[in-house]
This record gives structure tokens, sequence and C-alpha cells, in this order.
């Protein structure tokens, strides 16, 4: 497996999307054809395909594959009533991540604004809106990684939990995004990544990401934290996130609550890297945001294997909510956002 720089985690190919299976990194590097909408949201339920901007941006391009399967529907409200219901359910596959109903709900927008046109040019439309959704996501995270390096002193040693680079996004990424802006302009910097139980984001995706771009990290495990704080060996904690609420409180993978707890212990500076789109302002506070519950097998299994009693309890959230008071600034493609989150984010939206 060679792969070097230019992951294109979601690539369109005219009938079709490509998308890498990140439940096969790092051990082989494969995609996979998604052209049907079922398909997608199969994908994005099993984490195919995962993180925030990258289950949006994909959700949109299922979206049009479940519009071009209705290309013969005879009148535009059987199209779509039809429609409607595949939009349902793709924004039922994931539930924490706001960015799969923001996409989705944007393309049925559009939709309706062809109302009075033909469901080939209304198909069309959100063929090259879900393209302009997927352009303007690396666009966005460009902007992040900037606005968020000036935060990156010389030689910081950052510690990342989950993965929000490319494979999390369109290309580029929020929090990894950051990381290489910085590491763009100095290659003295260390990332380590947190190993991320169950499902071992950091150590299949973050750490293999890092490798790709030559970035330094070191993998260690989601425990450490707080015995690396203590030594100083952490200077800053770069997160992303799958959806903040309108008071700051940010919904990340499990364990990102504990890492904000110990950072704020030591006085260790903690932000959140997301685009505006994980911003729902819909919801207060993070009480609001809905968390996922997975299958225990995440837990109870590693690579196939048995590693427990067989017939253990098991409790498996799939985020949790780090209070705003917890977060140093939320770095978005319009610049960083600072308490108060709740006048700051109102003023951006």
């Amino acid at each position: 497996m060679k792969v070097k720089g230019n992951i294109k985690p979601i690539e369109w190919c005219g009938s079709y999307v490509d998308l890498i299976d990140q439940t096969k990194l790092p051990y082989e590097y494969t995609t996979v054809k998604i052209d049907t909408y079922e398909k997608m949201g199969t994908a994005i339920k099993d984490m195919l395909v995962r993180g925030a901007p990258a289950i949006g941006v994909s959700a949109a391009f299922g979206l049009t594959l479940g519009a071009m399967s209705l290309e013969n529907e005879q009148s535009w409200d059987d199209f779509y009533s039809k429609l409607t219901k595949i939009a349902d359910y793709l924004k039922s596959t994931r539930p924490t991540a706001v960015n799969l109903k923001w996409a989705v709900d944007i393309q049925i927008k559009l939709v309706e604004s062809y109302k009075d046109k033909s469901i080939k040019e209304a198909i069309k439309a959100l063929e090259e809106n879900s393209i302009k959704i997927l352009n303007d996501d690396i666009t966005i995270n460009k902007n992040i990684g900037d606005n968020g390096a000036v935060i990156i002193h010389k030689g910081a040693r950052i510690l990342t939990h989950c993965n929000a680079g490319s494979l999390a996004t369109a290309g580029y990424g929020t929090a990894l995004g950051v990381i290489r802006s910085a590491f763009a302009n100095d290659p003295t910097i260390q990332v380590y990544a947190d190993e991320t139980r169950p499902r071992q984001q950091g150590a299949r995706l973050t750490a293999w990401e890092c490798i790709q771009e030559n970035i330094p990290v070191t993998l260690v495990t989601d425990g450490m934290c707080g015995y690396m704080m203590s030594k100083n060996m952490i200077d800053v904690v770069l997160v992303g996130a799958d959806r903040i609420a309108a008071n700051g409180d940010a919904a990340n993978k499990i364990g990102t609550f504990t890492v904000a707890i110990v950072a704020k212990a030591f006085g260790i500076p903690f932000y959140v890297a997301a685009p505006l789109s994980t911003i729902d302002t819909s919801i207060e506070s993070g009480e609001g945001i809905p968390i996922e519950e997975r299958n225990k097998e995440e837990i109870t299994h590693i690579n196939g294997k048995l590693v427990c009693p067989e017939c253990v309890n098991v409790f498996n959230p799939g985020f949790d909510v780090t209070p705003a008071d917890y977060i140093t600034g939320i770095i978005t493609e319009v610049g960083i956002l600072k308490p108060d989150y709740k006048k700051s984010i109102k003023d951006v939206f």
C-alpha cells in the first residue's frame, strides 16, 4: 500500500461515488463503489465513511443517487414524495453528526426550488450541488487550517483524539488540517494521537494520515493524557466535533470530555476545529445533542476476537459532550470563536 498525500475519501464518478473503506485502514487501502442511496446509507451507518463533514458530503451524494433512481417518475409530486423519504432514511443513519442533516436539508431545499421545472433538471442540480458541497468543504478545511495554525507555537506538542483529518472530511481535515497547516510552516511540531477506543480511529486513521504527510506522530492510549500533561509533554489539545450547540458545548468522539477535563486541570489550551455547518443553533446546549449508542461488539471484540467475558453487560455511547467552559476556542473557516460562545456564535450566523 503506497499512498502519500492527496487523500480523496469521497470521489464522484458521474453515476456513483468511490469511498475509501475506512474500516480496512491501515491494513488495506481500498475503495468501495456506492451506486445507490441504500448503499450510501449502509456505508454511513457501518462507518465505511465517518467524520461529520465527510458524512454530510456523502449524504448529499446519497440523495443525488436516490434522485437518479427516481428519474422515470411520472409526476413531480411522486418524485418529491419518494425523495423526501430517502432524505429521512439518510438522516436516520447517524444521529449525532449534524452535518448529515445539514447537507440533506440543503439538497431538499434545492429540489423544492425546481418544482416548476423537469425532474431531470432537478436531478442535475442535485448532482452539481453535491460536487459544490464537496469542493466547498475542502476550501473550508484549508481556511480552518490556516486560521488555527496561528495558535500552534514553534515545536508544539499536540494531543489529538479520534480522527479529524482528510478521512473525516472531503479532504485536508479540520483539527488535523490545523496541524497540516502548522507543519507546513514548522516541521518541528509533534503529534500525540490518542488511540481512541473502541474503534481506534486515532490508532488506525490519524496515525496513518500523519505518516502519509510525514508529520511526526506518536501513538498513545486514551488513558495517558493525565500522565503526559503532568509531565509537561503536551502544549495544546486539538479535536474535531460532530455537533456544536448554540452555547459552544461540543459533541465529539467518546473520551474527548475526559481529555478536556485534564487539560483544564493543567492549564493546557483545548481547541475544537470545525466548520460552521457543525454548529447547530437550534440546540441551546449540549444536553439537547442526541448521542448515538453503538453495538456492543465494538467493545467486546478487537479484530473479530472476543477480549472479555462473553456474557458481560456493555454500554457503548459513541460520543460525549465537552461543555463550553472547557473549550479555549472554536476554530472555524471564518476565524477562531472565543467565549462568550453564545455571543460569538450568534455573531457569525
